[in-house]
């Protein structure tokens, strides 16, 4: 069970007011609506269900749960960063998961945790799955909240750029709550054979983004 406590932690670290950064990254979703894919709330939506179901936010999730198990194991949080810094494959997302990691590990430590234990720099996931474990806090709620947060900032993204109304942000945010309950409760358990992606529209985008001559975001 989720305590009051626990809770308390994840709507600190995982809110859009953590200082992480997380607002100056679109994960390649600018480049995708620079390019006319992403541009009604039925589009937006469609990316960023395909990215979480099928894409980046899975093989987040599937790393940040290892990270969670990993008994605090210095040389298994370092195995599990190289790993996904090798299944990372645009250079601004690199950079993205690498600067929030780095943003939330200092942040985080007003909470007393093993930080030493973590390589560095260290990719977000990792970091957020370490920590929250370190607190005891349940690994599906952390899942939870992780990728609520996510399509969260996805959708403020879209919602700045499209543009698509608040409202339609709102719904794009209700009709995923499902999708993102069952991900968290799926996801808790697999292996890291279990890790694939087939959202390659996003993996493009993503590389694309330093292209684009007219930029708001960094990724």
């Amino acid at each position: 069970m989720t305590s009051n406590s626990d809770l308390q932690k994840l709507l600190t670290w995982l809110s859009p007011a953590f200082p992480v950064g997380a607002f100056a990254w679109s994960a390649g979703l600018e480049s995708a609506i620079a390019a006319g894919k992403v541009h009604d709330r039925a589009s937006a939506q469609g990316w960023i269900a395909g990215n979480l179901t099928h894409g980046g936010m899975r093989t987040d999730a599937i790393l940040l749960a290892h990270a969670h198990r990993s008994g605090g194991s210095a040389p298994t949080l370092r195995d599990l960063a190289d790993l996904y810094l090798a299944l990372t494959p645009a250079r601004e997302r690199h950079d993205e998961t690498l600067a929030m990691g780095g943003a939330f590990l200092a942040a985080a430590q007003a909470w007393p945790a093993n930080y030493d234990a973590l390589p560095r720099p260290c990719p977000y996931p990792i970091a957020v799955g370490s920590i929250t474990a370190a607190h005891g806090i349940p690994l599906e709620a952390v899942l939870t909240a992780f990728l609520t947060a996510t399509v969260q900032g996805q959708v403020s993204v879209a919602v700045r750029l499209v543009p698509i109304g608040q409202s339609d942000g709102l719904a794009i945010i209700a009709a995923l709550e499902e999708a993102i309950s069952a991900a968290a409760s799926q996801w808790q358990d697999l292996g890291l054979d279990a890790i694939g992606a087939v959202a390659y529209a996003t993996d493009i985008a993503q590389m694309a983004h330093e292209t684009l001559h007219t930029r708001i975001f960094r990724s």
